[in-house]
């Protein structure tokens, strides 16, 4: 494992250094996690695109009076998850903008209506409606929480997510990438996870690397998350994600980071935190799956035969038999997953609601030939 200072050294790193972080990166995923890179089968339902953030790169939030601006309506979000299940997906990701209600009127007039007063409550309702009609689990990806929230959403999620992206408050500035983001000031952040891993919530969170920030503030943010899951252990995967650029955000000229760089943040992520975290990359976001599995990730994280990524909408899903067939060219083994890794499916009196745990019951069979498989 690399002290915070071993980290920090490598932002100049060459080529042959890049090439051993990836060296040591695959030697820790092989012990941890074997020859199996896995991914879950999703729908993807996006409940609302609107947000009060306004982050310089994002395409998925509209504005009100944008024709795009939307919350779906339970009959919406049940055509979408019905379909979704004639397809064999077993997880819902509800993705949605931040507390809406807090700006727009149109949002708060939405959720009165229908006898609401802020989106997660909204959100929670979903949720129930999904266990009750369907056979699929919920994986809520709401942002920013607060403790009464993630006590309301446990019981009815099979794991929440939210990426931290960065610590650093300098992306807040004016002209920086988070500027006019309440949500995404890294103590609301932090305190996320601190409040999931304190009420036992298998989590997933991650990085998006190429905003602005520096190197060492990319390493700060692997260290505070490691340092969050060794006092809790919740954490079941961090994604590394990429920046790309979006014409029509103030971030569309920005560059977005080089293959190398995405490569030896991938290894040196492997290399800071704990073995038994999973590492995603989403194979949508690049074409280099060799050199992804190459430099430590297990995982291609969520996967849809049915909607699109609505966060990169312009970056369609691979087929899951071509991710399959890459998978193996890289000498590894596709296996579907459900959205709770099995370490935490495996502890169900400390991780699961009731309606969840008999849910997984009832979907594991399909996942036999992988459940109790990994070395992880």
């Amino acid at each position: 494992m690399l002290s915070l200072d071993q980290a920090y050294s490598f932002e100049n790193a060459d080529n042959k250094q890049i090439q051993q972080l990836r060296n040591q990166a695959l030697a820790i995923r092989e012990l941890h996690w074997g020859d199996v890179i896995t991914y879950s089968k999703k729908v993807f339902v996006p409940l609302t695109n609107m947000c009060r953030d306004t982050c310089g790169y994002c395409t998925f939030v509209k504005p009100p009076g944008s024709p795009e601006a939307n919350i779906m309506t339970p009959e919406e979000v049940m055509a979408v998850v019905r379909r979704g299940e004639e397809l064999g997906c077993k997880e819902v990701l509800f993705s949605l903008g931040e507390k809406p209600e807090k700006t727009y009127p149109e949002a708060r007039q939405f959720l009165e209506e229908r006898g609401y007063s802020t989106i997660v409550d909204y959100l929670y309702d979903m949720c129930r409606l999904v266990l009750e009609n369907t056979n699929l689990l919920p994986h809520v990806n709401a942002g920013s929480l607060t403790e009464q929230e993630v006590l309301k959403l446990r019981p009815v999620s099979a794991s929440m997510g939210m990426m931290l992206e960065n610590i650093s408050r300098r992306l807040l500035q004016k002209g920086q990438a988070h500027y006019a983001c309440p949500d995404k000031v890294p103590l609301q952040r932090i305190r996320t996870l601190e409040w999931t891993g304190k009420h036992d919530v298998p989590f997933t969170t991650g990085i998006l690397i190429g905003i602005g920030e520096t190197w060492r503030e990319r390493v700060d943010s692997l260290f505070a998350i490691n340092e969050i899951h060794q006092k809790y252990g919740h954490i079941q995967e961090v994604i590394i994600r990429n920046f790309k650029a979006k014409p029509g955000t103030a971030m569309e000229n920005a560059p977005e980071p080089s293959h190398e760089d995405m490569l030896k943040t991938l290894a040196v992520a492997r290399l800071i935190l704990d073995p038994t975290i999973s590492i995603q990359a989403p194979p949508n976001l690049q074409d280099h799956y060799r050199d992804y599995v190459s430099s430590g990730i297990n995982d291609w994280g969520g996967v849809s035969p049915l909607t699109i990524d609505h966060i990169n909408p312009e970056r369609a899903w691979p087929q899951i038999k071509s991710l399959e067939f890459k998978t193996s060219e890289c000498g590894c083994q596709l296996k579907e997953r459900l959205a709770i890794y099995p370490s935490y499916r495996n502890l169900p009196n400390r991780y699961l609601s009731d309606d969840i745990s008999s849910r997984i019951d009832e979907l594991e069979t399909d996942l036999s030939p992988l459940i109790g498989a990994w070395v992880g």
